[in-house]
């Protein structure tokens, strides 16, 4: 056959990854027999041998001999005996007679058409290996080079040429990423949508966390200790209860390891992320003890509205609390009750603040029990700045409550 320019897409097509050489193949042998068809009608009648190893292919159109007068003629399916024996004498009626297509017999356009179809169908079927290749490793880790950094995201590959998409809002605070790094993620998302194939990473993920307690904790890998939950704050902090069937498993001692060999590798990959982990219990009032990290309280637990009244001493109820209300907030979402800290020495001379709810919004008490406020005199020990810089209340909103508190001590 003549040359038409398609070892050139050989050359770029052969050796692609994610597809094997029968399936490119069998989309050469399609595309050619589509384009003949539109040409001659049909293509049922010709052969197409493809050698992907030389890039090339060769067809070959098989008539039948009919002798010179036959009404029916048709030059695609027959050849006239005359013409037959013109070529190659020997040749009788009702035989079969095979020649090889010329490139001129398709036309210059067509073979132009052809090459565009040939690279946009492997294309094609090179995203959906991809897609099928990965669709199965959603939820593990992908391990890659950082191949551009953007102001929005990162484009990360791996070994296998995958390429991943790991946006601003999927990276921890604190990761700083430069091309050539190697960047371990979850693959959170492997999406096809027009043609267009995405594969999402994530590393604020709680399942990102788990899947690094696999890597770095050969015993939560093999089962011995299992994770019962996580809850985070990417960067900043989190919380892993886990537990194990063998009740002779310091299963909290086993995660940390020696001299925390175990865990600091995740606290490293995670930018110094605090990891509290905590063993799990059926037991919903210890439960909510270990989640606060705090043994010295008392916990009374209400299934219907899905809260704990905890109380302890005054000195322990900031740290409970945490920065911000983070050490409280990740206790609550991670034993899944509203956690109400009160402090258990309070004096005659003080209020709880929960007798001023005819007074005082629900949610503005909330509020201040959120930075250890209970009560009416811990509230007052601040000043009007320090309450608006610890809280989300507006300061005329803390005067009145203020005016309201120093009115039950006149």
């Amino acid at each position: 056959m003549d040359n038409i320019n398609l070892i050139e897409s050989f050359s770029e097509l052969k050796d692609m990854k994610n597809i094997d050489k029968n399936s490119m193949v069998k989309i050469m042998q399609e595309v050619f027999k589509t384009i003949i068809a539109k040409k001659y009608g049909t293509s049922d009648n010709f052969d197409i041998i493809v050698n992907p190893n030389k890039g090339d292919l060769e067809i070959w159109r098989n008539r039948t001999v009919v002798e010179d007068s036959y009404e029916e003629f048709d030059e695609n399916l027959h050849i006239k005996i005359s013409d037959a024996n013109r070529i190659e004498d020997g040749f009788e009626l009702g035989e079969d007679f095979t020649d090889e297509l010329k490139i001129s017999d398709i036309g210059r356009r067509s073979i132009s058409t052809i090459r565009q179809v040939l690279k946009s169908k492997i294309l094609d079927l090179g995203k959906q290996n991809i897609y099928k290749k990965y669709k199965e490793r959603e939820n593990e880790i992908i391990v890659g080079e950082v191949h551009q950094v953007t102001r929005k995201e990162v484009v990360i590959l791996d070994d296998d040429g995958g390429e991943f998409i790991l946006p601003r809002t999927e990276q921890v605070p604190g990761d700083y990423f430069r091309k050539g790094d190697s960047v371990r993620a979850l693959l959170k998302s492997v999406e096809m949508d027009a043609g267009k194939l995405n594969m999402f990473l994530s590393r604020t993920s709680n399942k990102f966390m788990e899947k690094l307690f696999e890597y770095e904790i050969p015993e939560v890998f093999d089962g011995l200790v299992i994770i019962k939950g996580i809850v985070r704050e990417p960067g900043r902090k989190a919380k892993v209860a886990v537990e194990s069937y063998d009740d002779r498993v310091d299963v909290v001692g086993t995660c940390v390891g020696v001299k925390g060999g175990k865990i600091h590798p995740i606290v490293r990959e995670l930018n110094n992320e605090n990891i509290d982990i905590i063993n799990y219990t059926t037991n919903n009032s210890l439960y909510v003890m270990r989640a606060l990290g705090n043994m010295k309280c008392d916990v009374t637990i209400d299934d219907v509205t899905k809260r704990a009244i905890v109380t302890m001493p005054s000195e322990f109820i900031s740290s409970s609390i945490g920065k911000g209300g983070l050490n409280i907030k990740l206790a609550s979402k991670l034993t899944g009750y509203k956690i109400d800290l009160y402090s258990d020495d309070i004096t005659d001379e003080d209020v709880h603040l929960d007798d001023f709810i005819d007074e005082i919004d629900g949610w503005i008490i909330d509020q201040l029990k959120e930075i250890g406020c209970d009560t009416a005199k811990s509230v007052l020990k601040y000043s009007v700045s320090e309450l608006v810089k610890r809280t989300d209340l507006e300061e005329e909103t803390i005067r009145e409550v203020i005016n309201i508190l120093d009115s039950e001590f006149e």
